[in-house]
């Protein structure tokens, strides 16, 4: 068994070519080979998302605190809040952030292929994100 004490693994700043607004990175864990699970997390400020991008063998994001904002390729944009959980099919093309006025944090696990877990494309434009989700029925 390996243990990781909290606090042992120091943050890392969310890469400018990888995301727009401050975004903090916390690995949790990397597995040693065989196994080829890695899981961090993930924290956005107002404003921050990640640049649109792909998981070779999927990806769950489990939402940990805040509120926040994920789009499928072709959908809506959907908002997520703490204690969602979501599934990212392999290859399947997707974003996620923080909401324009709240910051959101999940885990993020996913898989490598061939050493590879994640395939970046291009940025989120200002105007795909601020299109926000439908409105909210009311009740």
């Amino acid at each position: 068994m390996q243990l990781k004490r909290v606090g042992s693994q120091p943050s890392m700043k969310g890469p400018e070519q990888y995301f727009t607004g401050t975004v903090r990175i916390d690995p949790l864990n990397s597995a040693p080979e065989p196994s080829r699970v890695s899981c961090a997390s993930v924290t956005f400020e107002p404003g921050a998302r990640s640049a649109w991008h792909t998981h070779p063998l999927g990806q769950t994001l489990i939402v940990t605190a805040g509120c926040g904002w994920t789009q499928c390729e072709g959908e809506a944009i959907v908002e997520i809040r703490a204690g969602d959980v979501v599934w990212c099919p392999p290859g399947h093309k997707h974003w996620h952030g923080a909401s324009p006025t709240t910051s959101m944090t999940h885990i993020a696990v996913q898989e490598a292929l061939d050493g590879v877990n994640v395939v970046w494309l291009e940025k989120v434009s200002d105007e795909q994100y601020l299109a926000g989700p439908p409105p909210r029925p009311q009740q």
